[in-house]
């Protein structure tokens, strides 16, 4: 499978995109007035206990407090438990845990979303390429993306030595998985240098301020997604590619040849269709090459996936037909959630089947699928009604809440009030008024296409609402009006 980076950066804004096969399948975002917040650790100080929710709010300098719940703060550790860090146990009463007032070191791990402010834990962890530092838990993990038991051994192995009587946590990530002992002992002494430096920080810093910063998004994708599996790395600005090529040969030498500046005349997201895709993903509608297509609609609560088979008749039979739509959409699914960055609850609701083998297929290419995905996910068994429900990690927004915002017609209702509806909204409206207010005549301003009905098609309407008031009406057509929008002016 060919893979490459492709990394975008205009004034104040950065792009990454991960392109497989020629096709763009994920895509984040970063701008100066917005750079998110996952990963920094900040000295914040507690500023109300909720006891019923058995959390808290934290002020760590962020426009909103940001929300701390019992479960991720670090409880001491239980006696005589080797590596306990601190979280077995039934969690205490938040109340027993901290108090308000009281200084505190967290770290972000979600984003500000919509109304609710970030998530925060004290669990903190610092990654690098290879490992994750855990500087209050005494363990050594390793993914379990690793699953070769040989080689999750010889990490073990390799890594014990390395660690010798360090009191710090350690995760291997999959990227270690092959990895020599000069890598890893490498970023063993990395995460020791940023730690030391980390601890100096918090000695020294006030209520609020931040003393540790994740990396940018270029050097932080880089970091989490380049391996040899990648092909190229395409950066289109110089500053930003001499940045990346530092980066790289520091961390990963053995991929410098990767890297390479773009100086094409054409933009580098428009080389492959990417800002295309990028406007198909903020679209409700996913077209499938069979004629069929998916519905994706993103709500506050989850989001839900259609199926449907559109204008794709088959060949064989209905079953058939459905399955083979079905099919499709589980791949196109696995690619959407990765595109838009969806993330929290997911209801796929694929086309009814009646063949248990068809489903298992189904379910079997959407696992597939979504086994590339970096962030976390769970599928559950498809239900009677052909429904699959799933998990996707959220820690930032997704990629339409990023660029879009609620439009103003429909204050994000996604419909308006026809024509219809708003003309008989403003002859109520000029009812009522004239019962409060005393005017010798009236003046409606709405949009052109409401103006332009009341006129034509409700014309006679209009005779008998003057005679019922005993006033003349005049209507105004303004064209930067909505459709919903209307005024009554009393003369």
């Amino acid at each position: 499978m060919s893979e490459e980076i492709l990394i975008n950066v205009t004034p104040r804004e950065t792009r990454v995109g991960i392109v497989e096969n020629g096709m763009l399948q994920e895509v984040h975002v970063e701008r100066a007035s917005r750079r998110g917040y996952v990963g920094n650790i900040y000295k914040g100080r507690v500023q109300r206990v909720m006891p019923g929710m058995q959390a808290v709010f934290v002020d760590i300098g962020l426009d909103r407090a940001a929300f701390l719940h019992a479960s991720d703060i670090i409880r001491p550790a239980i006696p005589g438990v080797e590596g306990d860090g601190g979280g077995s146990g039934p969690v205490p009463s938040i109340s027993e845990l901290v108090h308000e007032g009281q200084e505190i070191v967290v770290q972000v791990v979600k984003d500000p979303i919509s109304t609710k402010g970030a998530r925060l834990s004290t669990h903190l962890s610092i990654p690098s390429r290879y490992l994750v530092l855990l500087p209050h838990a005494r363990t050594l993990g390793i993914s379990a993306r690793i699953e070769d038991e040989d080689e999750r051994q010889r990490l073990k192995d390799v890594l014990a030595p390395l660690l010798g009587e360090n009191p710090l946590g350690y995760i291997v990530r999959t990227n270690a998985e092959g990895q020599s002992a000069e890598s890893l002992a490498f970023d063993v002494t990395y995460l020791g240098k940023v730690w030391r430096v980390v601890q100096e920080n918090i000695a020294r810093a006030k209520v609020g301020e931040r003393v540790y910063e994740e990396l940018s998004l270029p050097l932080r994708c880089l970091r989490d997604s380049l391996n040899e599996a990648i092909e190229k790395v395409r950066v289109d600005s110089r500053e930003t590619f001499e940045k990346v090529v530092k980066f790289v040969h520091k961390f990963m030498p053995s991929l410098d040849d990767r890297v390479e500046h773009y100086d094409g005349e054409r933009p580098i997201f428009d080389l492959y269709g990417a800002e295309d895709e990028i406007q198909r993903a903020l679209k409700k509608e996913v077209p499938l090459k069979s004629g069929g297509y998916l519905i994706v609609d993103q709500t506050e609560a989850m989001t839900t996936i259609d199926v449907n088979t559109g204008g794709y008749l088959g060949t064989r039979n209905l079953e058939e037909t459905v399955y083979r739509t079905n099919l499709e959409a589980a791949q196109a699914a696995a690619r959407q959630l990765r595109l838009r960055n969806l993330g929290g609850i997911i209801i796929i609701d694929f086309i009814d089947m009646t063949d248990e083998e068809h489903k298992r297929q189904v379910l079997r290419t959407l696992e597939k699928g979504l086994s590339r995905d970096h962030a976390k996910t769970t599928v559950y068994p498809m239900s009677a009604l052909g429904l699959v429900e799933m998990t996707r990690k959220r820690t930032t927004e997704s990629l339409e809440r990023q660029l879009c915002e609620p439009c103003p017609a429909c204050s994000g209702r996604g419909t308006v009030k026809t024509a219809e509806t708003v003309t008989y909204e403003i002859f109520r409206e000029i009812t009522r008024a004239v019962r409060q207010f005393s005017a010798a005549k009236l003046l409606v301003m709405a949009s052109p296409s409401v103006v332009n009905r009341i006129l034509e098609e409700e014309s006679s309407a209009v005779a008998e609402l003057e005679e019922f008031i005993s006033k003349s009406i005049r209507f105004q057509a303004e064209e930067h009006y909505s459709q919903e929008q209307f005024d009554v002016v009393l003369l």
